[in-house]
This record gives structure tokens, sequence and C-alpha cells, in this order.
């Protein structure tokens, strides 16, 4: 006998969302472009066939996004705006603050992007770029003694630089907003912990040894060494299941 099929719950989707989900499905593939006006709030309401407020509301959230632009009393459509870092980084944000993505695998997604980032900027690096990163180590050294929150503005600092070698700056978006989002989960963990002054004094020793290894010229050296430093730091803040696919993370 057949068994019954289970059903998993419907998530209402509201009508303004929609709209949205139209217009930046449109922009992704290329009949509307930057500069181009979408048809003014009366037209959107006849061809959507919903109400006014409903429109307002989907241009609200398309602004607030970074896609559009609205000019009181302007009797055009709004105006689709060019791609810019800072709407990158607010979808992004979004994206790494949603229930579905567990902490270990915003970890695991940093140690992949934070060691590819190095292994290019062993590539391009140059004097002045290292002097830059021995400028930063001296600041997480001096960090130490202050607080956490100290120690990790100069960490951040290091990985800008890094981010800034590669000449990537979508590697560097990912990574601040990612960086950002860890911290706002476990900050107050790491800084109260017993041992957090060791898990600092460990962290500047691996960010020496990238150092080191960048200077060296060997980028897969400085990676596994970025990647192992992040394992240590993070770990012990996800279930043991996962702290075993973050770990397989370290020798890639």
């Amino acid at each position: 006998m057949a068994k019954n099929p289970q059903f998993q719950p419907v998530q209402p989707v509201r009508a303004y969302q929609r709209i949205v989900e139209q217009v930046e499905d449109a922009l992704a593939r290329g009949d509307l472009a930057p500069g181009q006006r979408l048809p003014s709030e009366r037209e959107l309401v006849a061809q959507f066939e919903v109400s006014r407020s409903t429109v307002r509301e989907a241009l609200r959230v398309l602004e607030s996004n970074g896609v559009v632009r609205s000019r009181p009393g302007d009797p055009n459509g709004p105006e689709i705006l060019p791609f810019s870092q800072s709407a990158l980084r607010k979808q992004m944000v979004r994206l790494a603050r949603v229930d579905e993505l567990t902490l270990s695998e915003l970890i695991g997604f940093r140690m992949i992007m934070d060691g590819a980032a190095i292994q290019v900027a062993t590539r391009l690096r140059t004097p002045e770029h290292l002097a830059e990163m021995e400028e930063t180590l001296v600041a997480m050294r001096a960090a130490i003694d202050v607080d956490f929150e100290a120690f990790s503005e100069a960490d951040l600092a290091f990985h800008d630089v890094i981010a800034r070698v590669s000449r990537n700056s979508l590697i560097q978006t990912c990574n601040d907003v990612v960086r950002g989002v860890v911290l706002t989960l476990i900050s107050d963990k790491v800084a109260h912990a017993p041992n957090s002054r060791a898990l600092m004094l460990e962290s500047l020793e691996h960010h020496t040894e990238v150092v080191d290894a960048i200077r060296a010229g060997n980028g897969h050296a400085a990676a596994r060494i970025a990647r192992q430093n992040m394992y240590d730091y993070y770990a012990s803040y996800v279930p043991a299941p996962e702290q075993e696919t973050l770990r397989a993370l370290i020798d890639d």
C-alpha cells in the first residue's frame, strides 16, 4: 500500500515581491539596462494588475536594494541604476543573514574566498604591499592588550590589504560581508571567552606566517595557513559534524 505523500508548508508570497522579482529578472536577462526607465506608476499598476500601494511598495524595495531611483515629482518612471558596490553589499548582507545559511557554511565560504585572494595577492604583491601588511600586524599586536574589538579592526585591515592586492573588488565585498555576519553571530562569545587572549595571539602568529609565505612567493602555503587560522579561530562555535566539513577545506 502506497504511503501518503508528505507535503511541506508553503510560504505566502506577497504581490509586491513578485514585482520585485520580475524587475530584477529583466535586469539579469538584459531586458533592462542602467539608464533606462521603468513605466510610470500608472502603467505599472495596469501591467501588473495590482493596486497602486503594491506597486509603490515594490518600488520602495527596489530603491532600497539600489536597483532603481525615483525622483519626487518626476513624470517619468523610476530610473534603472548602474551596478554599484553598495548595492551588491546590501544584497550580500541579506543573503548571508538568511536562516538557511549555517554558521559553518559562512565560515567555509570565508576559508575558500580568503585562500583564493591570498594566492592571487602572492603573485601581485609589491614591496609597498608587504609593508602595508606588516603595518597591520603591528596594529594587531598592539590591539591584543586593548580588547577583541580593536584586534578585530586590525584583522579587518589586514584582509582589506589582501583583497586590494588581489585586485578583485568582488572578493573584497564578499569577504567583508560574510566576515561581518560571522562576527555578529559570535563576537560576544569570542570577546568573553576565557582563552580570548590566547586565540588572538595564535591568530597573530598565523597572520605573521601568512605574510612570511607571501613574501617568499609561496601562495599555496600562505592560503593553507590562512584557512587553518580561520578553522582554529571559529571551528569550536559550530557543531562537531560540521567541523569535519570545515577541516576538509584546509588542504584544498
